[in-house]
């Protein structure tokens, strides 16, 4: 398991979210957002399952939900669940969104795909999600 001081934390970090920073590395560390450092000799370090944590956070907030509320929730998952949200958040990157066509289905179902979809497939998907949106099956 790799081990990071704050600093080697943060500039990861900041490769996937332009706006995590040193600062809010730190204040989640010392609210208890994240677990407690990894105590290495007299080092206290960040591991792997830190950043899992720290992604999670990033793709929780970006889908609305409060720094008390991603702490509690976090707090009931375990390391895998922590990490299969934390995989979520490419999907709430700007950029990446970009490189991507929308469809809003309705005001509560929005579609993203992939520009490499096949017209036919694609076609297929809006057509299923607009169906099932509209309370079909």
């Amino acid at each position: 398991m790799e081990q990071y001081t704050a600093k080697q934390l943060t500039e990861i970090l900041q490769g996937e979210d332009a706006g995590m920073n040193l600062r809010t590395v730190r204040y989640y560390t010392q609210i208890g957002v994240i677990p407690p450092l990894e105590l290495v000799g007299n080092k206290r370090v960040y591991t792997d399952n830190h950043l899992h944590y720290f992604r999670a956070i990033l793709t929780l907030s970006k889908s609305g939900e409060t720094l008390a509320g991603i702490q509690e929730q976090l707090e009931r998952l375990s390391i895998e669940e922590v990490i299969r949200i934390g995989e979520k958040l490419p999907l709430y990157q700007a950029d990446r969104m970009l490189k991507h066509d929308t469809y809003v289905i309705s005001e509560d179902v929005i579609l993203s795909l992939s520009f490499r979809t096949a017209p036919e497939l694609r076609s297929k998907i809006i057509n299923a999600v607009t169906r099932l949106a509209e309370g079909g099956e």
